[in-house]
């Protein structure tokens, strides 16, 4: 029996990398999803990759019209929001912290922080207030460590764990809140950490590959169900071991 039959889920960011194999996992588990990207003709490749219960929407994450937008659409075309990802995510800010300017800086938080809060507002609203549902944000490993050149990305995802907590405080009972934490998958957004070095890389994760987007899918689409319905506020660490052999010695 598929876990999520009957079930609708929006998930922004979708048209490549761990959105996509995400929207192909709640698919494959029997929900209808909407996939987002910002432009309409990606999206909708996405969707026909995925095939008949995906359908594609042109939204980007940060832009409260195209979001609002995407949530009516969602309610007229399937008639509920039971499942939303969080998962656009971008980092314009590579370099030293001190080096950035505001605009990188502010491109970053806007993506990264302040999308999955509109986007859980909206759908908070709009249907799972009244109903329920289940909010995933995707985070990352570097939210839990420093390291050089992504500080600023880093920040951004330390403060969405922290709000993924704080909205699984003040959404609960009705709807659970959970962040994925990745470590380095094969997407293009993570290419400079292991497109010219992958063997080194993975000789470094104690499960001996780099991740690839299933692997986050796979999860996303686990903490979406009823086999995780006592698990709220919890950040998942997907990484391979990756945290684990940072902190040797």
């Amino acid at each position: 029996m598929k876990r999520l039959e009957g079930r609708t889920a929006i998930v922004t960011g979708a048209s490549r990398g761990i959105g996509l194999a995400a929207a192909e996992e709640l698919v494959a588990e029997g929900a209808r999803v909407v996939v987002t990207s910002r432009h309409q003709e990606a999206a909708d490749e996405a969707a026909r990759s995925i095939g008949e219960n995906a359908v594609g929407f042109a939204a980007h994450a940060v832009e409260e019209d195209a979001a609002r937008a995407c949530v009516d659409f969602t309610l007229d075309r399937f008639g509920s929001i039971d499942i939303l990802v969080n998962n656009a995510g971008t980092n314009p800010a590579f370099g030293p912290v001190v080096s950035q300017d505001h605009g990188r800086f502010a491109k970053t938080m806007d993506v990264n922080l302040w999308a999955p809060i509109l986007w859980s507002g909206l759908v908070w609203d709009a249907w799972m207030q009244e109903h329920g549902g289940t909010i995933i944000n995707t985070a990352s490993i570097g939210g839990m460590a420093v390291g050089p050149d992504l500080g600023i990305y880093h920040v951004s995802k330390a403060a969405l764990i922290h709000v993924t907590k704080q909205l699984a405080l003040e959404l609960g009972p009705k709807v659970r809140v959970n962040a994925v934490a990745p470590g380095v998958v094969r997407t293009r957004l993570a290419e400079a950490l292991w497109k010219e070095h992958e063997e080194a890389v993975a000789q470094r994760t104690p499960l001996g590959r780099i991740g690839e987007p299933r692997d986050i899918g796979s999860v996303i689409a686990f903490l979406a169900g009823d086999g995780a319905a006592w698990i709220t506020g919890e950040t998942i660490v997907i990484d391979g071991g990756q945290l684990l052999a940072s902190s040797e010695g």
